[in-house]
Parts: C-alpha cells; sequence; structure tokens
C-alpha cells in the first residue's frame, strides 16, 4: 500500500553533527544502511559544508562512497555553495539541500552572510544542481522564533520559501529551528504559504524542546501536509536552546502516526535495531542531551 505519510529521517545530518565527540566513518554508513533496511524514503545523510565548519562530518565523501543505496530511498546531503555542490556529485549524490534563514542575525550567525547574498549563492547552485539531475531541496530556517531577534516576521519566511520555489526546489522544509513554535503559529504560516506553494512541496522540520512537535505535526495535518522530518532517537539537540532535547524522535511521530491509522511504511522494528546498533558502537551518544525538563512559555 502506498504510504500516506512520508517521514524524513534526518538523525545521521542533523543529529551527528551536534554530538560532542565525532562519531566514527563505519558507525555512519552502518546507521544509514540500517535505516534505509528500515524503508525510510529519505534520509538525510550529511553536508558537504567545509569540514573545519562542522568536523563532526568532515567524512562526508567516504560516507556517501561507502553507503548502500536502497532502490526507492533518495539520500539527501547538505550544500552550502559551488565547492559543496562540486565534492556532493563527486560522491555520486543526486539529491541536495540548500539551507536558507528567515531571520538576517540568524544568516549573518550561522551562513557568514545576509539573506540575500545567500540567496544568490544558492540561485547558482540550484541551477547547476538541475542540470546534473539533482532533486532539491529548500530549507527555510527559524521559521518561527530566532534564538537572535526573537519572533520572525511571517512575511520573511513566506518570501524565502518563494524564492527557493523560483529557484526550482522539488521540496521546502520549514523549520521549527530552536522548537518554540507554537500551534497558532504553524497554522498562521501554513494558511499564508499555501496562497503560493501547493501543499505537495512543502515539509516540516520540528524540534521538540517544549514538547509541542506533535501538536504541530497535528496542526500541518490538518492543511493536507504530509511530509515531516524527524530524527531516530531524538537526536539533534540545539546549542540556541539550553535544555532542548533535539529534533522530534521518530520513534515518537510513528507511533503517533500509527494511533491515526496514518501509513507511512517503515518498519518501527528497524529503527529500534538501527538506533541500538549505533548506541552499541558510540554508547555515549546523545547522553549530552537532557531530557526535557523545560517547561513550557506561556502562550
Amino acid at each position: 500500500m502506498t504510504p500516506e505519510i512520508t517521514v524524513v529521517e534526518v538523525g545521521p545530518r542533523d543529529g551527528l553533527q551536534n554530538e560532542a565527540s565525532f562519531v566514527p566513518t563505519e558507525a555512519k554508513v552502518a546507521f544509514i544502511d540500517a535505516l534505509s533496511e528500515a524503508g525510510f524514503p529519505v534520509i538525510e545523510c550529511t553536508s558537504f559544508v567545509s569540514p573545519r565548519a562542522v568536523p563532526k562530518l568532515a567524512d562526508a565523501e567516504e560516507v556517501m562512497r561507502r553507503i548502500h543505496r536502497r532502490a526507492g530511498t533518495r539520500y539527501l546531503v547538505l550544500v552550502p555553495n559551488e565547492r559543496g555542490l562540486e565534492r556532493a556529485l563527486s560522491a555520486g549524490c543526486d539529491a541536495v539541500a540548500l539551507f536558507a534563514a528567515a531571520s538576517e542575525a540568524f544568516s549573518r550567525a550561522n551562513l557568514k552572510a545576509p539573506i540575500d547574498d545567500t540567496l544568490v549563492r544558492y540561485a547558482s547552485v540550484a541551477a547547476e544542481a538541475r542540470a546534473a539531475g539533482c532533486w532539491i531541496r529548500g530549507y527555510v530556517s527559524v521559521a518561527f522564533h530566532c534564538p537572535y531577534s526573537g519572533p520572525v516576521p511571517l512575511e520573511q519566511v513566506v518570501r524565502i520559501a518563494r524564492r527557493l520555489q523560483d529557484f526550482g526546489c522539488d521540496e521546502i522544509a520549514i523549520a521549527d529551528t530552536i522548537g518554540t513554535a507554537t500551534p497558532d503559529e504553524v497554522a498562521r504560516l501554513l494558511d499564508e504559504l499555501l496562497r503560493w506553494i501547493p501543499v505537495g512541496k512543502l515539509a516540516l522540520h520540528l524540534h521538540d524542546t517544549y514538547g509541542r512537535a506533535l501538536e504541530n505535526v497535528s496542526v500541518a495535518l490538518s492543511f493536507g501536509i504530509r511530509t515531516f522530518d524527524s530524527a531516530t532517537g531524538g537526536l539533534g539537540g540545539c546549542p540556541f536552546a539550553p535544555g532542548a532535547p533535539g529534533n522530534l524522535a521518530t520513534e515518537t511521530l510513528l507511533a503517533f502516526l500509527d494511533a491515526r491509522g496514518l501509513r507511512h511504511g517503515i518498519d518501527e522494528r528497524k529503527v529500534t535495531a538501527a538506533w541500538q546498533q549505533l548506541r552499541q558502537t558510540v554508547p555515549e551518544l546523545g547522553t549530552q542531551r537532557p531530557s526535557r525538563t523545560a517547561q513550557r512559555p506561556a502562550e
């Protein structure tokens, strides 16, 4: 049966890049291979940013050359610029992600450039990726709140998303980067985005800082969104939100979907096995990430 929901597993990239120690290459490859066996339609594997900027993913080329690609799974990698795309293509990648920010402060702090400068760069990268036959995902990070400047104007998020659509992105992921979005904020943003972008092109990338991720999934489902990001074991954390437990856990998302009779096509026992295998190899994995103890802010 055709799955009703697409679950994008982001643990190998968005998760492992935030761990305290370097996860061995062979462990990353085994983790991705195990997730492939579990049946994920999309796995975000690694990032082709400068190894100096993200040393935890300095082995991107080797990882992508060593994984076993399963028919029916898309292996997504982050590319920040033309050099990153060149490296990704040389490693056999055919699905790439562009990472834009909706907040000027976040863009300057994390991408080292103003928003408009990054968009000029991504226009060129997207054109080259399309010419190479790549599937392209665009991220709009800090789509609700910025750790530096606070609430992000709705119209700014829409502007960035529309630009990514103009670049030819096949999918646009709206990210609650620090996990502070409320269901009402998700509803307001989706209501506006859907005036400009087809529902089938939108995805939601959620962190679970205040335990609202599943509430936000529920709201998004009511708007017709059918693609959601999650990380096995809740990997990820957020350096800008002390106490944040990380991305929405894949196990939690799958249980939520099961309870509502929504098909996702993923073998949950194999997801658990993939996590246990990784923890056996790297016992300290996730131990620096506290359990969710933060109280929700006032509505």
